[in-house]
């Protein structure tokens, strides 16, 4: 083995020793955090409601557009929990939410599960599969709605 190859070896096994810490956003104000998980959840809901006016019909149906929008939103929907954190009530969410933390995170966890799954079914470019996951996807959402968003 080369001096070149041991290195670089080396280095690959000293980088997986450190795990990756996930950068948090910090947010100054509780605004900052309000906005930001609104921002993106409107984000994500413009991506998964493309789908799913295919789906139903509404708009012609194009498995490229419904799988980058279901990806988009299978990234997306890991991104708000991070700001619901102690001291950011307010906006559309509930106080129920700093209440019931457990409750809410499976909530959320349930949701990042079935959208990753349309997100899978709209890789396959078939209609019916991303229909069948669509339902699971849209229940998990309202599940986290009807529970912990002020209308």
């Amino acid at each position: 083995m080369t001096r070149f190859a041991s290195l670089a070896i080396a280095a690959l096994f000293a980088a997986a020793a450190f795990p990756v810490v996930a950068q948090t956003p910090q947010f100054a104000k509780p605004d900052d955090a309000i906005k930001f998980r609104q921002d993106t959840l409107k984000e994500l809901q413009k991506n998964f409601k493309r789908v799913a006016d295919m789906a139903g019909g509404r708009d012609p149906f194009d498995a490229k557009v419904a799988e980058e929008s279901a990806q988009r939103a299978a990234e997306l929907i890991k991104q708000p929990w991070v700001a619901f954190g102690p001291g950011t009530e307010g906006g559309k969410a509930k106080p129920e939410i700093w209440r019931e933390q457990d409750k809410f995170k499976d909530l959320a966890g349930k949701a990042e599960v079935e959208v990753a799954k349309l997100a899978v079914a709209a890789k396959t470019g078939n209609l019916d599969t991303i229909k069948a996951s669509l339902g699971a996807a849209g229940a998990s959402c309202k599940a986290c709605h009807d529970s912990y968003r002020n209308r």
